[in-house]
């Protein structure tokens, strides 16, 4: 009997500590049986866009919801961004619940990317939220957790449960400047992540967190960053890039972008994931091309260790906001290039 709790104690005590999220001994890929490759859309302007009049046809000229185009497309995955205290409303928390139910109701695997500030979070912008004024890293620690776990346990009380929870949007310096930017001070960046991690995995512990880069193709960049992520003891699951080629330049990309996957993996023993992709609308032809290689690179990952690919705002057409990535045409119809992701 004194065998026994001994060994008791020992199996328990492994299992409280442990080793951490990063470390290469306890990552956990998925089940070859289980693997799904996600092919997502993020949709985060939807209800913008219908609230303003736009209007969306599938391939035979029939006005349908965007959801529905887009699961007939072989979209399986819709990406959600959400704002603290946006000053339209559009990605706040109201709107995401909206936007995530709908997803749902389509049977759509969900991915929510939290971008902590009050507007748009990218390389060159990282903003706080306006009420979040404090330069105090403990303090903007505080905010983060309160904010992420509100909005997940809102989800969770509207019977959601996301797949993914995305930890910032492009964040190639950090976020939550300046107490956050990484060129600065790493290990505040680390604390963040890694609150908003924990913070993720109480609300949803089986729901997988995204660090995201820009850039998937330059390697020194993500080297750098999670780097020092890893050297100040930061918690993620996944490693999230974006890719945004042109029509000259893409299988170039596509190759640097597969040896950088490769090398994530192989460096941080974490999976990967292409969060962000687009081409201008009006080279469908090309943008086929490049999604449907990029698909196979991603395929080619070893041990399914390449999760999905997500094309960022699809349905954007007629240079709605001045923006021309998407992949429906002037006419409210989707082009070719979303065949990929059917095929």
């Amino acid at each position: 009997m004194r065998i026994f709790i001994y060994l008791y104690l020992c199996v328990a005590s492994l299992s409280l500590t442990g080793c951490k999220k990063n470390d290469p001994d306890t990552t956990s890929f998925n089940n070859t049986q289980e693997f799904k490759l996600a092919k997502g859309a993020d949709i985060s302007w939807l209800t913008e866009m219908e609230h303003n009049g736009v209007l969306f046809y599938n391939n035979t000229g029939e006005r349908e919801d965007v959801m529905a185009i887009l699961k007939n497309l072989g979209i399986n995955t819709i990406r959600l961004r959400v704002w603290v205290n946006p000053v339209d409303g559009y990605n706040n928390l109201t709107d995401l619940i909206a936007k995530a139910q709908r997803a749902k109701s389509y049977g759509m695997r969900l991915l929510i990317n939290f971008h902590y500030s009050d507007t748009w979070a990218d390389p060159g912008n990282q903003t706080k939220p306006l009420t979040w004024n404090s330069n105090n890293i403990e303090v903007l620690k505080d905010s983060l957790i309160q904010h992420t776990e509100r909005v997940l346990n809102t989800l969770k009380q509207a019977g959601i449960t996301p797949e993914w929870v995305q930890i910032g949007n492009e964040t190639n310096n950090g976020m939550l400047w300046p107490a956050g930017k990484a060129s600065i001070n790493m290990a505040n960046f680390a604390q963040l992540i890694s609150s908003g991690y924990q913070s993720t995995k109480k609300i949803f512990p089986s729901t997988k967190v995204i660090v995201h880069v820009s850039n998937g193709w330059d390697n020194n960049l993500f080297r750098w960053l999670f780097d020092g992520l890893k050297n100040n003891d930061a918690y993620w699951d996944i490693i999230g890039l974006s890719l945004y080629p042109t029509a000259q330049n893409w299988a170039t990309l596509n190759s640097q972008c597969l040896s950088n996957m490769k090398d994530m993996i192989s460096r941080y023993h974490k999976e990967v994931m292409v969060v962000e992709v687009g081409m201008s609308w009006d080279q469908d032809a090309a943008c086929y091309l490049f999604l449907n290689d990029l698909i196979t690179k991603i395929n080619s990952l070893p041990n399914q260790q390449g999760l999905g690919i997500v094309y960022w705002e699809p349905q954007a057409y007629n240079n709605w906001k001045g923006y021309t990535l998407g992949a429906f045409n002037n006419m409210g119809k989707p082009t070719q290039a979303l065949q990929a992701f059917k095929e």
